[in-house]
């Protein structure tokens, strides 16, 4: 498939932002996160008996992305530094793109190199000098379907509040003005240290690991292998209830270690975002900004899949509401500040291999509907080598996993997955 980009243009607020909205401070969780960007696509077969024509859809997707930076103010602004957004109104970017080809054909035999270009910065999850905080492409394809990609800065927003955006500025699109305003509260409860000269060392392995070629694969698991998954944890741990993130997490883990060959060799990490909303009643699901803490699971010989579930199981529960009551407390820069200390520790170890987990699953996306209907798909991917992304499937209950590793690796992991996925197929 070819594509094209058509427009380029800065869309602003459709009103000012207050003069005492304009010093948008950062929470000391944002201050130590580097200047990377946040992916995601939604698909949409825009079905004709909508009525709809695609440039009646680009019309109101433009305006409703125009009202929807008015309640999203600091998007539309620019960094002032390390610690703070002026909210100048200088507009979030927004491309307008054509594709010659079919939506459902990609849906169906998805290519990353082709899903890349889908996004407005190729460079996903890797370190860019872009200066807006949220860029939009909208991607026409010739069948009439859309794909609307967005990338949103991870120097102030988590994916929590990427998907918080799009509800609001779907909501927009149909008029639904009532929809919860975001709160930018995470400054006050996560006081920053206003350290301008903090600046995170993007040379670090950690955040800029070393170029070799890398390729992205997309593991399906639908809900009845989930559920299968789930009866073995039952069947052979402590575990009454797992969840479809860590029986996922923990079988993809021990995939992942077999195909590096570190099951005998040496100590594998896994790290995992806990999202912190709705923990406590000062985190609600509009609170703004970056409202998570990572933690990790260390494993250095064990090859059975429902131990690892156990070592995860105990990872989540570290963050637990007493450790967030804490965080928000006196001593809450001393947890941040440990806390990365000790990813920096775990990643710095040249003898301990880190995959990194993220996970999207129970993100209402599959919601969206800007007037037209749902997405038929959302896809989502990052650059990292050995990073394990879940997100929902379209079907109820399943899980997609985009993993990013080596090319040897990969063909090794694919093997082992194939091979451990009989007994439950």
């Amino acid at each position: 498939m070819k594509i094209e980009i058509i427009s380029s243009e800065l869309i602003k607020p459709s009103s000012p932002t207050p003069s005492e909205s304009r010093d948008f401070k950062l929470s000391v969780i944002d201050e130590r996160i580097p200047p990377a960007y946040i992916p995601l696509v939604l698909y949409y077969s825009c079905d004709e008996s909508k009525n709809m024509k695609q440039s009646e859809i680009l019309d109101r997707l433009k305006k409703s992305l125009s009202d929807a930076l008015v309640r999203f103010y600091p998007l539309a602004g620019r960094m002032d530094g390390q610690i703070s957004v002026i909210c100048n109104d200088e507009g979030a970017l927004y491309l307008e793109a054509k594709v010659d080809g079919k939506i459902l054909d990609i849906i169906e035999f998805p290519e990353v190199e082709f899903l890349d270009k889908l996004i407005p910065y190729q460079s996903k999850g890797s370190i860019t000098n872009a200066v807006e905080l949220i860029a939009i492409q909208v991607s026409l394809f010739s069948c009439g379907g859309i794909s609307i990609g967005i990338c949103i800065s991870h120097r102030i927003a988590d994916g929590w509040t990427l998907c918080s955006f799009i509800k609001g500025w779907s909501s927009m699109a149909c008029a639904k003005y009532e929809f919860a305003r975001p709160v930018f509260n995470s400054s006050a409860l996560f006081p920053p240290r206003n350290t301008p000269d903090f600046k995170p060392n993007i040379r670090s392995l950690a955040i800029q690991p070393p170029v070799i070629h890398l390729v992205t694969k997309r593991f399906v698991f639908n809900e009845s292998v989930i559920n299968a998954l789930k009866s073995q944890v039952v069947n052979n741990s402590s575990i009454v209830n797992p969840t479809r993130v860590e029986v996922v997490s923990a079988f993809l883990w021990k995939a992942c270690i077999v195909a590096r060959k570190i099951e005998k060799s040496g100590k594998s990490v896994a790290f995992h975002p806990v999202n912190l909303r709705g923990r406590v009643p000062a985190l609600t699901d509009d609170t703004f900004g970056n409202i998570f803490q990572m933690t990790s699971a260390v494993n250095s010989d064990e090859t059975d899949w429902i131990r690892l579930v156990e070592k995860l199981r105990a990872a989540f529960k570290k963050i637990s509401s007493d450790y967030i009551n804490e965080l928000l407390g006196e001593n809450g820069f001393e947890l941040v500040k440990n806390n990365f200390i000790q990813i920096s520790k775990l990643l710095g170890q040249g003898d301990c291999e880190i995959f990194r987990f993220n996970s999207y699953c129970r993100f209402p996306l599959y919601e969206t509907d800007f007037g037209w209907g749902k997405p038929v798909w959302v896809s989502a991917s990052f650059s990292t080598r050995d990073s394990i992304f879940m997100l929902d499937s379209k079907s109820s209950g399943g899980i997609e996993a985009w993993i990013v590793m080596a090319e040897d690796d990969m063909k090794k992991l694919e093997q082992e997955i194939s091979i451990e996925l009989q007994a439950f197929v």
